[in-house]
Formats: C-alpha cells, sequence, structure tokens
C-alpha cells in the first residue's frame, strides 16, 4: 500500500485547540459495520454491553516542555540565552533524552536553568538529541518540573496557541498514574468519573494497562511504501491479572475493546504469536491493513492525521475503503480533529 493511500483533504477549522467541557459531552462518530451515527460520548453507555471490557491506557502526561536561560562567561563578560527543551524519555543512566533548541549552542557541561529549583547539566549530544542531567530525583524532581514545565501539547495545536495552566488537567486523563508519556492517550480523554460510574452500573468492566506514549508518536510518515517504515518504540507494560481479565472477558462472549490505539497497540504486541501474555517491554508494533488482530474487537479513538500511522491502524481495523467513508462523513459533518477533537467508535464485522 502507498502513503497516498491514506490521505484526505481536511479543512484546517476542524482542528481542534481545547477539549469539549464537560469531557464526554464531546461528539462520537459510531461506526457499526456499515452503518454510520452521529451520538455525543455520553451515549457510549448505550452502544456497550454488560461484559464488555475497556482497556485504558493509565499513563501520566509529564510537563515536558520547558524553557530555561543558558549562562556562559567569556572574554566579553557573562552572556545569556534560551534554552528550549522537550524531555523525550528518563535514559538508563539517569540523565534526560531531549530536544534542545538550540542544540548546536550549548556546550557539554554547561548548565541551564529553568527555575530556582530546577537546573540541567548538558552531558552529552548524539543523534540530535542531547543528554540532560538534572540536579533533582524522584519526588522532588516531579514537583519542580510540575512547576517549571508545561504540557506538550502536539505540533498541531502548539503552532496554534502556547500551553497554558488549563492543559495540565486538559492534556490528562483522569485515571493517570503511572508517569512516563510525553504525548496523552488523546481518546481517553473523553472519560470523566460521571461517565465511567453510568459504565460500570451498566456491567462495562475495565482493564488498565500501561503505554508511556513518546514524542515519536508525531513523526510524519516518509516513505511511499508504507510498508518499509520504521516505528518508534515505546514502553508498555501489560500484567497477568489484565491477560486474566481479558481472557475470561472472551470466554464469557463480551468484547474486548480499547480507548485509544496505544491500548490497541500494546494488547495486540502482547498476543503477537495469537495468545495474549503478560508483556513488559519496548513495543514498535506498525498496524497497517492486513494486519490480524488477536484482542481487539472495536476501537474507541480520536480522527487522525492524514497519511499518519495512526490512519493506517483503523484502516486495518475496519478496512480502507470504509474508513475513508467514516472521515468523509466526518468532516462533512464538522466533527472536530485531532488530540482534543471528538471521537469515534469503530466497531468492524465479528472476526471469523
Amino acid at each position: 500500500m502507498q502513503l497516498s493511500d491514506f490521505d484526505f483533504d481536511l479543512p484546517e477549522e476542524l482542528i481542534a485547540t481545547r477539549p469539549a467541557r464537560p469531557r464526554s459531552s464531546a461528539r462520537l462518530l459510531v461506526a457499526d459495520g456499515a452503518s454510520i451515527h452521529d451520538q455525543v460520548v455520553t451515549d457510549l453507555v448505550n452502544w456497550l454491553r454488560p461484559g464488555d471490557r475497556l482497556v485504558l491506557n493509565d499513563t501520566r502526561v509529564i510537563p515536558a516542555r520547558l524553557s530555561g536561560i543558558r549562562r556562559r562567561t567569556s572574554a566579553q563578560g557573562e552572556t545569556e540565552a534560551k534554552i528550549e527543551v522537550t524531555l523525550l524519555e528518563p535514559r538508563a543512566d539517569g540523565t534526560w533524552a531531549a530536544l534542545v533548541k538550540p542544540l548546536k549552542k550549548i556546550k557539554e557541561g554547561e548548565e541551564v536553568r529553568f527555575s530556582d529549583e530546577l537546573t540541567a547539566s548538558l552531558e552529552s549530544k548524539e543523534d540530535g538529541q542531547g543528554h540532560l542531567r538534572f540536579n533533582l530525583s524522584g519526588d522532588d524532581f516531579d514537583a519542580a518540573l510540575n512547576v517549571a514545565g508545561a504540557m506538550p501539547l502536539p505540533p498541531y495545536i502548539a503552532a496554534k496557541r502556547p500551553a497554558d495552566a488549563q492543559d495540565h488537567d486538559d492534556y490528562q486523563t483522569v485515571w493517570a498514574r503511572n508517569t512516563g508519556a510525553v504525548a496523552a492517550p488523546t481518546a481517553s480523554l473523553h472519560f470523566d468519573d460521571a461517565l465511567l460510574a453510568l459504565l460500570r452500573a451498566k456491567g462495562v468492566e475495565f482493564s488498565h494497562v500501561t503505554l508511556h506514549v513518546g514524542a515519536g508518536t508525531f513523526l510524519p510518515v516518509k516513505v511511499d511504501d508504507i510498508t518499509t517504515h520504521k516505528m518508534h518504540g515505546e514502553w508498555g507494560q501489560v500484567s497477568q491479572a489484565v491477560v486474566d481479565e481479558i481472557t475470561a472477558t472472551k470466554a464469557a462472549g463480551g468484547r474486548v475493546i480499547p480507548v485509544g490505539t496505544t491500548a490497541l497497540r500494546l494488547i495486540e504486541t502482547a498476543a503477537q504469536d495469537g495468545e495474549l501474555k503478560a508483556y513488559e517491554g519496548v513495543t514498535d508494533i506498525f498496524i497497517y491493513p492486513g494486519f490480524e488482530f488477536h484482542v481487539a474487537d472495536a476501537l474507541m479513538t480520536n480522527f487522525h492525521l492524514p497519511k499518519s500511522t495512526l490512519m493506517m491502524l483503523v484502516a486495518a481495523l475496519v478496512g480502507h475503503d470504509p474508513i475513508l467513508d467514516i472521515y468523509d462523513h466526518a468532516i462533512a459533518a464538522k466533527y472536530r480533529f485531532f488530540s482534543y477533537g471528538d471521537a469515534s467508535l469503530l466497531i468492524p464485522p465479528p472476526r471469523k
């Protein structure tokens, strides 16, 4: 398949820069087989059945965008320069891999001050990234980062407005608990406590997995032959308890429905040999048409970028032509797109 097979024209005004409030009031496109229904997220309770299981990604987004000052003393005296940092992931040696702008101007060993409490020194440069060692660790680091950092909004939102205090709440799920993501599992942003209570009362069950979403999720596909695309790696974990829960749901005739592509990618990674097993490690699974799904029976997800790996994933689930029809409907009906946009519930025909 070619990259152009996953392209479509998206009006700029349909890119959401703020979420719906309350969260569960966002619109929900339900594609059930060949039929399309215009709903709102609270209607999810009408489409799920007692015994269905939602798989939720409980990763917690860190405020990974930092603005700092580098001071340098030279023959001309002391000079200052602004440094912009986006944290990517912690490394085994205790440093953080980060995008640093301008990376060329900062020298190894130099210190950058982000606040009165938080500083970092550049230990090395590799593959266009800087490796930073912070002056704090553990809970002290988390507390200082929460004060100094801004939420790492996706590029298509950040280009329209800067992150602000409201994003600390808006860009975090209500069940976030395992810190480590630099992008949110955005389909999960539509859930609030009231909706969760309604679903529990309906008999819907929940399982939590962890996939720390990386900045690579926003990298464009640069090859025409999509089968040659190399996915970025992200750390994830599926516990034995979750395996047992999903297995029991399947045995009882319930459906397993990941909330978000991250949860789907992780549970399908854990079932690559056809049987779901406990999993911990890095996944770089690439799901595109022709992929054989072993666990997911449906998917709740937002509307994705043209020519993105996520567009390829949803096409794998429901079919290439059907997903283009779904997106044509969404655009005509003015659904809001991307991370802060509306949602879809994609229910393909049962697998044989």
